[in-house]
């Protein structure tokens, strides 16, 4: 007997491949953008298999959605780095430079 569902891979081929006339109508940049999308959606399919009861499209955005908040947690450390280090640069005038661009003056005494 052979199989009745198509597997995740299957699937998630043929999602791609009924996106091909709206990814052909796209800028270039876009198609681009498009195509990391799909390719992000493929580092998930070891889990969507466990996610049967949802639309292969639906798995497909969700693990998208994954490697974009991913992405944006990525994006926040780098950022809490760079505030960090510019805390720590004094400038000319012997105040310190803060993240937000203000300056605090040195307390004396």
């Amino acid at each position: 007997m052979g199989r009745t569902l198509p597997s995740i891979t299957q699937a998630f081929l043929q999602e791609q491949q009924s996106l091909a006339r709206f990814r052909r109508a796209l800028r270039r940049e876009d198609q681009r953008a498009l195509d990391d999308l799909l390719g992000s959606s493929r580092q998930h399919l070891a889990a969507a298999a466990y996610a049967s009861h949802l639309l292969p499209f639906e798995i497909m955005l969700l693990a998208m959605l994954v490697e974009q908040h991913k992405q944006v947690l990525h994006l926040q450390q780098e950022i809490e780095v760079l505030q960090s280090t510019l805390r720590d640069i004094p400038s000319a005038d012997g105040a310190q430079l803060f993240a937000d661009g203000d300056r605090e003056k040195e307390q004396e005494g």
